[in-house]
């Protein structure tokens, strides 16, 4: 690929603890820099799937995973620089998750590692309510603290009043970082939670109040020229060959919205990819090689996926055709192994579901609990059987209490600690609350 530009800013939001405000500079600065024409390439250290989804709305190009606990380091670097030049983007910004050097181990998988590994600077996002010059002696421990990560500056979010600007650049002149400037204390451009995530919808952040706050606030011209890097060597990390003819993948705005963009691209190398809807009432077309149902949230829309008969119909008929050693297969995650399960309890009903699973899935308040965290999977049976699969698990419902054998997998943490992830794997079918990340297989 012939790229026409030999650099452009490059550069990693971070901060120094969780709700230091990162989505909220990150999704302001994408925002600021798209209405100046620019093309803005985003990604997201970790596993979320939440913030990918606003950086995607903003920047008008799929935001992409960056993990080194389930890829390879070689793969993050690949992945980064594919995106980055395809087609050649004008900046790349990566959102970190949690505090600078939290990892999974000590600062194995953290967002200084990424930023360490793919060479790139690092923007500290610093919520200075309640503090000033106190922040001096932790802001010379970020800097110093590892040699392989450059911090090139900070941005001040919640700050209070002119004095307390002028306190906070004391900060930076003393510690020698460029202060890129401050987001004011503001209710309306401060996001609110929702289910499993962060809400910007009309009751949550005020978008245009952020950009316009931010263009007020932010040198942002020196920020791009404080981060212009070279462009990273282009690597095509799609040479596969297809190996399905119909790929068929369940697809909704919620119900099952949790989707790598490396993991559907992927799977459009190596078939022809068809969309379905499962809330929609419609047979899934029966010629399909594998059935891919991702996460999301179909315990908000049982209703909806309960009433679809046929659709319900047609994937238990093909999932029995998996199960007889036919040509098909599925692949279920989280919000696909609850779908595929005999039923849902809820406090107010049960909602019956596909069926092909014999257990039953409670969303009962009583019954949710979070599960969290990275997965790897060893199958003893089915598609994946003497794989070494990775993941990341996150979810609140849980299986009912049953005398059936709930895992065909041998199943750590990151830390090599069995877990009690349920994994089921028979014949074609593999169904799991872990969210697999198939391109670390290739």
């Amino acid at each position: 690929m012939e790229l026409l530009k030999e650099s452009i800013p490059q550069f990693v939001i971070s901060a120094p603890t969780s709700g230091a405000g990162k989505t909220t500079v990150s999704i302001g600065l994408m925002a600021l820099l798209k209405s100046k024409g620019l093309s803005i390439q985003p990604y997201k250290c970790g596993p979320d799937y939440i913030d990918t989804k606003f950086h995607e709305i903003i920047c008008r190009r799929g935001s992409v995973n960056l993990d080194t606990y389930m890829a390879i380091p070689q793969h993050v670097k690949d992945v980064f620089s594919y995106h980055l030049a395809s087609p050649l983007c004008d900046v790349a910004i990566v959102e970190g998750m949690m505090g600078l050097f939290d990892g999974y181990d000590h600062s194995k998988g953290s967002t200084a590692e990424i930023a360490s590994l793919l060479n790139i600077p690092v923007v500290l996002v610093v919520d200075s309510s309640s503090v000033a010059y106190s922040l001096t002696p932790l802001l010379s421990g970020f800097k110093h603290f590892d040699p392989n990560i450059t911090i090139v500056g900070v941005i001040f979010n919640k700050v209070g009043s002119p004095r307390h600007i002028t306190m906070l650049k004391e900060v930076c002149e003393d510690v020698g970082l460029e202060c890129f400037g401050f987001i004011p204390k503001k209710k309306e451009i401060q996001q609110g939670s929702r289910y499993l995530g962060l809400d910007f919808s009309s009751n949550g952040c005020n978008i245009n109040q952020l950009i316009n706050d931010l263009e007020e606030n932010i040198n942002w011209r020196k920020l791009l020229r404080s981060t212009t890097r070279p462009i990273p060597k282009y690597v095509n990390i799609y040479p596969y060959k297809k190996i399905f003819d119909k790929i068929l993948i369940a697809r909704n705005d919620e119900s099952f919205s949790f989707l790598y963009k490396e993991q559907t691209d992927l799977l459009a190398k190596l078939g022809d990819v068809e969309y379905f809807d499962p809330e929609e009432d419609k047979a899934i077309p029966r010629d399909a090689d594998l059935l891919y149902l991702p996460g999301g949230y179909p315990e908000k829309h049982l209703e909806k996926l309960s009433s679809a008969r046929a659709t319900l119909s047609s994937v238990h008929e093909y999932c029995r055709k998996a199960l007889t050693g036919q040509h098909c297969k599925v692949i279920a995650e989280c919000g696909g192994l609850i779908y595929l399960s005999n039923s849902v309890l809820t406090d107010e009903r049960e909602y019956k579901l596909v069926g092909i699973l014999k257990q039953s899935i409670t969303a009962r308040r009583n019954d949710r609990h979070l599960s969290l965290g990275y997965r790897e999977v060893k199958p003893n049976d089915g598609l994946f059987k003497g794989k070494t699969l990775r993941g990341h698990e996150f979810h609140y419902t849980q299986f009912v209490s049953s005398d059936t054998p709930l895992s065909d997998a041998i199943v750590t943490d990151a830390r090599g600690n069995h877990t009690p992830t349920p994994f089921i794997s028979h014949d074609g079918i593999t169904a799991s609350y872990t969210h697999l990340y198939l391109p670390s297989l290739l």
